[in-house]
């Protein structure tokens, strides 16, 4: 007695980047988005910059000199890399720490710090592409405003695209979902970079999902998904470049899953070491992006200690001449924190304006 088999409608398969293993050794020569290992170097600088700038954050909160600061420590590579990938004509809509890819176009570090210490001001974001949009801190929402953008994008036939970015944990929203599904739907020109970095604020990656992969979740709204090592930038270039054409080309989106690590705490509210072990952090540490760009262009006659230390001293230079332009900037009075809410304020909200300014000139 024969026994039927049920027919197979579909396969996938999700394809994984990398091309620096760990150690800084290249597999299978340089992606097509690099075309010369020199090219890399001013990244590289970038990245090293933008660590540099977050060591400094850090330490004007610990002295009481900003709220709070969500360090970007562990994702350089992913974030400069989406910042090179980026013309300046497409649409960016970040979360709250892609610092690296918002200076590559052209924000003013000093407006994350006044953004950081309270200021509203600091999402004006100038110096960047005025039509980026502001840092997003509700989880995932940013990916609909992205995939409302490309939306736009498309029925005016212009040739740009929109690329949002979230976290592994946002990637479970269902705000992530409907953009997604819109932008299969639609064939619309949006990249959804999921950046996953290990851990939900103190939520393992595996405890908040069953997907095997977070890329595939992309597949289920008909979008190429590619996982990225999050940690080769070699790798982060060559996946943007092939999702921007993508998207130019009129194909529709692309789910990208760049695989990284949170070196520091969630935020400066956050101490991680609650809930993960010392030896997680000490292997990631070992596979972290800097290290190893830093090897492979040492291999290639691009970069030495001399220079390094050079470019230290002058990354320090750079970034203390911001946070003096934070610190100097004057102090708004008590009911600016009501100028950016609304075109016209609500009745309620101008009682409480009112009475606001009442108190600070009974003070």
């Amino acid at each position: 007695m024969s026994v039927a088999t049920e027919p197979v409608v579909a396969r996938f398969e999700i394809p994984r980047l990398q091309y620096l293993d760990e150690d800084g050794r290249l597999r299978n020569g340089l992606p097509e988005a690099v075309a010369d290992a020199k090219a890399l170097v001013p990244l590289f600088k970038q990245m090293l910059y933008v660590r540099t700038f977050d060591s400094k954050a850090i330490a004007l909160q610990r002295t009481g000199k900003l709220g709070t600061y969500a360090a970007s420590l562990g994702h350089e590579a992913t974030h400069v890399g989406i910042g090179h990938s980026l013309a300046a004509e497409d649409i960016f809509a970040p979360s709250y720490r892609e610092y690296g890819a918002q200076f590559m176009r052209g924000v003013q570090p000093r407006q994350v710090l006044m953004y950081w210490g309270g200021d509203e001001r600091g999402n004006l974001l100038e110096g960047g592409p005025a039509h980026d949009y502001p840092w997003c801190v509700p989880i995932s929402t940013q990916c609909l405003m992205a995939a409302g953008a490309a939306l736009s994008i498309k029925l005016r036939g212009q040739k740009r695209i929109a690329l949002a970015c979230c976290g592994d944990g946002g990637s479970s929203k269902t705000d992530f979902y409907a953009a997604l599904n819109s932008a299969g739907a639609y064939t619309l020109p949006l990249v959804l970079c999921v950046i996953n970095n290990g851990w939900a604020i103190s939520v393992p990656r595996a405890a908040q999902t069953g997907a095997e992969t977070l890329a595939q979740k992309g597949l289920a709204g008909g979008l190429m998904s590619l996982q990225v090592d999050g940690n080769d930038l070699l790798a982060v270039l060559e996946a943007l470049r092939r999702a921007r054409q993508r998207a130019l080309a009129g194909d529709g989106g692309t789910v990208l899953e760049f695989k990284t690590y949170r070196l520091h705490d969630h935020t400066t509210a956050d101490d991680a070491r609650r809930y993960r072990g010392e030896e997680e952090v000490k292997d990631a540490w070992s596979r972290e992006p800097f290290i190893r760009l830093r090897k492979f262009l040492a291999a290639e006659g691009l970069w030495d200690d001399a220079q390094e230390k050079a470019w230290i001293e002058e990354c320090g230079r750079k970034v203390d001449i911001e946070i003096n332009a934070y610190l100097e900037t004057p102090v708004q009075p008590v009911e600016a924190m009501f100028d950016h809410l609304y075109a016209e304020l609500p009745l309620d909200l101008e009682r409480q304006r009112d009475a606001a300014i009442a108190r600070e000139k009974r003070a």
